[in-house]
């Protein structure tokens, strides 16, 4: 008869509750930086909701109130050099990091507010009105508050889509040597996000000093966390990674500060990280300013019975009860934070002079300038006066060495490793296997184990993680996605948060990466791995793409997009590219011009754009065709980077364009480009632009079927000799 044993988790799960002996030993000076820090969000959030109740707060106003105990319970641990993150309910995260920043001797009860937290409410206030003065210039509103100097990094409108950059935030903070963490707040519906649990994961197993903070307000919108899962302790999460957890009642702002010291103390001694759960309750529905009750999901006894354990309430209750402040001490303090939220809204709102008594509207201005709308998708072109810049026909025969492809990839990234040592190199097996699934990172983790990191499958974590490396700025991360259909699995990291990171913040910060992407076509691998990014990129803001063809153009390019600031993706060729061998540089450290194109071929007939394995096949196809074409291959892809000089100069001079792809038509890189090249050159065509590409179908299996799905030299002859 089989026999059984009951097994115990390998980390610790702690429900934490405070006695009054714990009120009694607390220090008053702490017990009072909590209340007005209580009523400062408090107050700062009724006002919001003021906005928003006559329609002056532009999308939703996610307000705080009722949660406010978890946010300043735990903000007090940390100093201006921890980070943290948040979700789109994070004004009183925010707000509680940056009071510590800008005071961190904490609060009196019964001083006035100084003039440093009263900009604090007015660039807060004006951020989520949208206005030029937010921290943001008004670009994030209710959902997207950063400032970074604060350790504020940038709350988020996805849910759950902050969680990895935090994980990359501990991991900087560890790996520089300090004892800094990370905080990532979020909901009790982000705990069922993918990405989330991946980001669990990859801090365990990293042992990254990064607290998942879990604000468990019981609702996502209107699904009950009972509903919504089969264990609503959420905070079991933890121990499935062998995370140190805690559960407490997010209405008692001490246990909170008790459970996040205990947690802290345990990361900063290099414990890894920590899960914290609080239970707690927002007053009002998911936004705007009505109960819950008003939608008929919750009712209005369980919405009192939550209000009866009210956080303030139970702070200032302990504070008279010990003597440390009288009644009217307390309540003095809401009175305070009322009469400066009115001081700080009539700088933002005034009387409206075509409404009714009392209808306010914003300043005019206040507002953003509409030529912001565009500033700060991508950082500035830097200065190159300390390495050289060259083009390929700079070099000299006796600077040039034959080389295989994917050496030269392992080749230049060794280089830059070894002269820079922010350089961290991640994704699946980069750390094996002699250089990963093809070698590109061959020789990496031999000499730089601690910067070379092998991830588990989960996409969404580790490019989330390089986000989160990239926005602290300590490290430059290069990721490798093993096959460029796995820009799916990522989407939410890739083009909702790295892509975006700079703009909707305001674009005061960098965003400097890598994403090295392998492209599958032609390796029979099938529809799931085998897809052509360009498109999808191309069409996505804020990456910048290069498509390097030749050895040599990868080194030149990729030491280029490396001194940008901007999230760069390396379109590289497997089966077509990989394996072949061209001239290289004995040179590693040289960059080619940024944004240039290069003409392959000269000709007078019809301008040929293309790009990685295409154009090899594009000169092939001239030639057999007899078509005098002008070959080009565009090296930089994304629409701020294309070449239009050298494209405008040969389409003036053939009148003719053939753009060639060999990827699916559907998600077609040469669709907006000849979109682009009608606005621009319309005068100077004599035909319409045609174009090359795959058939609507991805690549099967069958190798019959894979070459028919796929672009092939004859289908560039037959196109040339119908375009002339």
């Amino acid at each position: 008869m089989a026999t059984t044993e009951h097994l115990h988790p390998a980390a610790p799960w702690i429900e934490l509750t405070t006695t009054q002996t714990d009120w009694d030993d607390a220090d008053p000076a702490l017990l009072q930086n909590m209340l007005v820090q209580l009523h400062l969000i408090r107050g700062f959030e009724e006002y919001v909701l003021e906005l928003a109740g006559q329609k002056l707060i532009n999308g939703p106003a996610h307000s705080s109130i009722g949660q406010e105990g978890g946010a300043v319970g735990s903000a007090l641990l940390l100093g201006s050099d921890d980070q943290i993150n948040g979700s789109h309910r994070g004004h009183h995260q925010f707000l509680a990091k940056v009071f510590g920043h800008v005071q961190p001797k904490g609060f009196d009860a019964t001083e006035e507010f100084t003039p440093e937290i009263r900009d604090v409410l007015y660039r807060s206030l004006s951020e989520i009105a949208g206005l030029a003065d937010g921290y943001c210039g008004g670009r994030g509103g209710s959902m997207h508050l950063q400032w970074t100097e604060a350790g504020a990094m940038g709350t988020n409108a996805i849910v759950g889509g902050a969680v990895p950059f935090a994980v990359g935030f501990g991991w900087a903070d560890r790996h520089a040597g300090t004892d800094n963490v990370s905080f990532s707040y979020f909901g009790d519906g982000a705990v069922n996000i993918g990405s989330v649990l991946e980001s669990f994961n990859l801090a365990s197993a990293w042992n990254v000093p990064v607290c998942f903070f879990i604000e468990n307000n019981q609702y996502a919108v209107s699904t009950s966390v009972q509903e919504a899962t089969g264990e609503a302790r959420l905070s079991g999460r933890g121990l499935g990674f062998g995370i140190p957890s805690w559960r407490v009642d997010g209405q008692d702002t001490l246990a909170v500060y008790l459970a996040t010291k205990e947690a802290v103390e345990h990361m900063r001694k290099g414990g890894g990280p920590t899960v914290i759960e609080v239970d707690t309750y927002r007053y009002f529905h998911q936004n705007g300013p009505f109960p819950g009750s008003a939608f008929g999901y919750r009712s209005k006894t369980e919405e009192q019975s939550w209000r009866d354990r009210d956080p303030i309430a139970i702070v200032e209750k302990h504070l008279v009860r010990r003597g440390v402040l009288t009644a009217e001490q307390a309540k003095a303090v809401r009175t305070r934070v009322k009469s400066v939220m009115a001081e700080i809204g009539s700088t933002v709102v005034e009387q409206d002079p075509n409404g009714k008594p009392g209808q306010l509207h914003i300043r005019d201005n206040l507002w953003p300038s509409t030529q912001f709308i565009n500033v700060g998708i991508r950082g500035d072109i830097p200065e190159f006066t300390d390495v050289a810049v060259r083009e390929n026909s700079d070099f000299a025969p006796d600077e040039l060495v034959p080389a295989k492809f994917v050496d030269v990839i392992a080749d230049v990234m060794h280089r830059r490793m070894t002269l820079d040592k922010s350089v961290v190199v991640l994704g699946e097996d980069v750390h094996r296997l002699n250089g990963g699934s093809r070698g590109a990172t061959k020789g990496l983790a031999d000499d730089f184990p601690d910067r070379t990191l092998g991830t588990p499958i989960s996409e969404a974590a580790f490019t989330g993680f390089g986000g989160g490396l990239a926005l602290d700025g300590r490290y430059y991360p290069v990721i490798e996605l093993m096959y460029a259909d796995f820009l799916w699995v990522a989407a939410d990291q890739l083009f909702n948060q790295i892509g975006k990171a700079r703009h909707m913040f305001g674009g005061h910060h960098d965003m400097p990466l890598i994403l090295r992407i392998k492209i599958g076509t032609g390796t029979g691998y099938g529809s799931q791995h085998s897809m052509d990014p360009a498109g999808i990129l191309a069409t996505s803001v804020g990456w910048r793409i290069i498509a390097p063809s030749t050895p040599l153009d990868y080194v030149g390019l990729i030491n280029t997009a490396m001194r940008l600031k901007d999230p760069v993706a390396v379109l590289e060729h497997d089966a077509d590219l990989y394996k072949s061998v061209g001239d290289a540089p004995k040179d590693l450290d040289y960059c080619l011009p940024f944004g240039t194109a290069a003409v392959r071929r000269e000709g007078s007939a019809v301008t040929v754009i293309s790009y990685l394995s295409m154009v090899g096949r594009s000169l092939e196809a001239v030639e057999r065709s007899g078509v005098d074409g002008e070959v080009i291959d565009l090296r930089w892809l994304d629409r701020a980077s294309v070449d239009w000089d050298t494209l405008g100069e040969s389409i003036r001079k053939t009148n003719r364009v053939l753009i060639v792809e060999q990827g699916a038509v559907g998600t077609s890189y040469g669709t907006w480009l000849a979109d682009e090249i009608n606005r621009r050159f319309f005068d100077w065509l004599d035909a319409p632009v045609t174009r090359v590409s795959g058939a609507e179908s991805a690549p099967s299996i069958s190798k019959v079927l894979e070459t028919a799905a796929l672009a092939s030299t004859e289908d560039i002859v037959s196109a040339l000799t119908e375009i002339v």
